[in-house]
């Protein structure tokens, strides 16, 4: 079983989210965001965190900015404990919907998302930028409170 803990550890989310993304986010980065209000990342472990999830609640809407497990610990059911924990978090805080942007050929990440709840529900065009040219970015959407609209 994964233990997962809030973490403010900006080093260690930078290096986790550089082995996962081409157009990596820095630690100065990850501390702005930590320090406004109603942003969340939750880790692993504090020590040698396997990943992470970033999530922003704004009054009954969350949003997860982003997540990412370092390549040699996928599979091993952190991406799901941590949607987890995550999802668990926004309930706690009354969240009653939660948004997120996914790559189309991320379809590991498509695939959790699915597992998890959510849905398509828009398509953003060119949206990341590759080596090769643009990418498409899925929007997807879940409810969390029950009754939520």
């Amino acid at each position: 079983m994964t233990s997962i803990v809030a973490t403010r550890d900006v080093e260690a989310l930078s290096a986790i989210h550089a082995l996962g993304f081409a157009d990596s986010w820095s630690a100065l980065f990850f501390g702005a965001l930590l320090a406004q209000p109603g942003v969340y990342a939750l880790a692993t472990s504090e020590i040698e965190p396997a990943g992470f999830i970033l999530i922003r609640i704004v009054a009954d809407e969350a949003e997860i900015l982003t997540f990412a497990v370092k390549p040699d610990q996928r599979q091993h059911g952190h991406g799901r404990a941590l949607m987890t924990a995550a999802l668990q978090l926004m309930t706690e805080n009354h969240v009653a919907r939660c948004f997120l942007e996914v790559s189309v050929d991320n379809t590991a990440a498509i695939a959790l998302y699915t597992r998890c709840g959510f849905v398509t529900c828009g398509r953003r065009r060119d949206y990341y930028q590759r080596d090769q040219g643009h990418v498409d970015a899925i929007m997807m959407d879940r409810m969390i409170l029950a009754g939520a609209t």
